[in-house]
């Protein structure tokens, strides 16, 4: 009797609800054939699918302790300890008279004429910074210039130049000068001097650096000025010494100076080397530099006598 009810019921649908309920009967089949095998493929992979997680745990944990060990081999800020003052002697002395009076006055000269004949140059911005006005432990510290360290390039200024204009990503590449000077006694502004260069890397000078960066030790950078000499063509090879600059080099590095020394008030005994700065005693710049060539210079322009003022 129910049989013949549900043919006349089924006799009695249009063929569009007949279409229907076969469409829904088949995905209903469908979905029960679907969840029934996924339910024998999760019980057969289960123990393939235990091993994979405990595989990919392992290689978190193991990629954990490199991350830490690598953060061990980082020097530690409570590690950066001050270093050992090592006193400096300047080679430059008190100089009031026996004044060179022809040489004062084509330097006095040029100086009048300084601003006219810098040249400045525009590099990457990785390879310099702002000082920074806090070290890395939060000490508050003065940005201001208080040193000058001379420098030589290891080439020619071009390739220096070469060098300060391409991107550095690391660190430890990044490099600069204030001021570059040429043989021809060009000057050569590269960056501005109340922002930082980065022309020394593990540095002090008389005891002092400045710490900023976890990964490295300190440097003189954020509180000095860098001052570059170019080589001479026999200063190229490498070894300890050389024909030395020339009188022209000799003639700016003495106005690059004066201009510094009056805008940061830096004394003489503050012009230093890179070879007395540098802490890891790799440097030897600048070498076969002439003191007394300077000396003879900043003298005559009035900066190397206490008792008057470089202006007089």
């Amino acid at each position: 009797m129910v049989s013949d009810y549900l043919t006349t019921l089924v006799m009695s649908m249009s063929s569009k609800t007949k279409r229907f309920l076969i469409v829904v009967m088949l995905t209903l089949s469908g979905l029960t054939i679907f969840i029934w095998h996924a339910k024998q493929s999760i019980r057969d992979n289960q123990p393939k699918l235990s091993q994979s997680l405990q595989s990919r745990l392992e290689r978190l944990g193991q990629f954990s302790d490199e991350y830490n060990q690598k953060t061990k081999d980082l020097p530690s800020t409570s590690q950066q300890k001050p270093p050992r003052a090592i006193s400096w002697s300047s080679p430059l002395s008190k100089q009031c008279s026996d004044i060179d009076q022809g040489l004062k006055k084509s330097l006095k000269r040029r100086q009048e004429q300084l601003a006219t004949e810098r040249h400045n140059v525009v590099i990457d911005s990785s390879n310099y910074g702002k000082r920074y006005r806090w070290d890395l432990y939060g000490r508050r510290i003065d940005p201001t210039p208080s040193v000058v360290i001379l420098h030589e390039t290891t080439d020619s200024y071009h390739s220096a130049l070469y060098t300060f204009k391409d991107y550095h990503r690391k660190d430890e590449d990044q490099v600069s000068y204030h001021t570059l000077i040429t043989l021809d006694g060009r000057i050569i502004d590269v960056v501005d001097p109340i922002n930082r260069a980065y022309g020394a890397g593990n540095s002090a000078f008389l005891g002092e650096w400045v710490v900023t960066n976890p990964r490295f030790n300190g440097s003189v950078n954020n509180f000095a000025l860098h001052v570059s000499l170019e080589t001479p063509w026999d200063g190229r090879n490498g070894y300890l010494n050389h024909s030395g600059y020339s009188e022209n080099q000799y003639d700016s590095l003495a106005l690059v100076l004066a201009d510094w020394m009056d805008r940061f008030n830096i004394p003489p005994e503050n012009i230093t080397t890179h070879q007395h700065v540098d802490l890891a005693g790799e440097r030897s710049d600048p070498r076969s530099f002439d003191w007394s060539n300077l000396q003879r210079r900043l003298a005559a322009i009035g900066y190397l006598c206490v008792s008057s003022s470089p202006s007089d």
